[in-house]
């Protein structure tokens, strides 16, 4: 028998499919993490208060496979699993769908003014003209970061008739090379973001990027905070040098309620909820659970496996 250490909010989906090898025990709370996590063989130790789950990775020394409904792992000591020889899988791809609604859904709304729609209406204001005139059709996006979410709101904006360009490794037919993207941001209407937290993606889009942007051209970031460099992009939305930002990330979360960003009229913040978890998305992370439990049996790389090197 294998042990494993799952959450109790997965046990209805998970508990009458597990195979015959897995001896599960189901924690309900941090303390209860705590104290069965030395026992786990796989692991599944989500939380959303970080400091606890890391504990739990550290106090878990016989872990060979951690499992993670959350797509993003750079908050998780990776180093130190790669060295335990601990295998990772992670949730990317699980919520892409409801990411890319959120994505798209955020542009859209940017584009029509629909904030100040919404606020005219709580005045019982009637507007005599849409608060903007922008149209989605006709425009271009550069999306950086192509994978899951990159591809599902690629396709998405294709139904509102956008051109979308993505960035990949190596170029081709409407493809830009990691190396072509810089010099040509001037062409693009949206510079939407869907990129993991790496060493390389750090601070990616800076004052230099900004300033090469059209200046109508909006931000989308739905990937994470740390691409972006804060700062750089306040003062370019201070300035109006950009025609503003969608923000689901940023630094640092939750944002304080002081905090300038939120009183920029260029910006829309949707504070990190476009991946909350939904029925839909936890039944498909017990399926990908599931089928993971064989292919670890079998010695088989996991669906959604981290590469632990590189980070994602």
């Amino acid at each position: 028998m294998t042990r494993a250490v799952l959450p109790s909010w997965m046990r209805k989906r998970l508990e009458s499919r597990l195979p015959d090898w897995v001896d599960a025990a189901w924690w309900e709370d941090e303390a209860q993490l705590l104290a069965l996590a030395p026992e786990a063989e796989i692991g599944w130790f989500d939380l959303h208060v970080k400091p606890p789950a890391l504990e739990a990775m550290a106090k878990a020394r016989k872990l060979e496979w951690l499992n993670s409904a959350y797509a993003g792992v750079d908050w998780m000591p990776l180093d130190d699993l790669q060295q335990r020889g601990v295998r990772l899988s992670c949730g990317a791809g699980l919520a892409a769908g409801q990411v890319a609604e959120f994505a798209v859904m955020s542009m859209l709304s940017f584009a029509r003014g629909y904030p100040e729609i919404i606020r005219a209406a709580d005045r019982h204001d009637w507007l005599s003209r849409p608060p903007s005139m922008r149209e989605m059709a006709g425009s271009r996006a550069l999306i950086l970061g192509y994978g899951s979410i990159g591809q599902a709101i690629a396709r998405m904006l294709a139904g509102f008739d956008v051109e979308c360009v993505p960035v990949r490794s190596s170029p081709g037919d409407g493809v830009l090379g990691p190396d072509e993207w810089r010099g040509q941001l001037g062409e693009f209407d949206w510079i939407v973001l869907s990129l993991p937290h790496t060493p390389e993606t750090t601070g990616m889009l800076g004052a230099d990027e900004f300033a090469a942007m059209k200046q109508d051209a909006v931000l989308v970031n739905y990937g994470r905070a740390e691409v972006v460099d804060q700062d750089a992009l306040i003062a370019a939305l201070e300035a109006e040098s950009i025609g503003g930002a969608i923000l689901d990330l940023t630094l640092p979360e939750p944002l304080p309620p002081e905090h300038r960003l939120w009183d920029l009229e260029n910006v829309q913040i949707t504070m990190h909820l476009c991946g909350i978890p939904n029925e839909a998305s936890r039944e498909r992370a017990a399926r990908r659970f599931l089928d993971n439990c064989e292919r670890f049996r079998a010695g088989e790389p996991l669906e959604g496996e981290v590469d632990l090197a590189r980070g994602y």
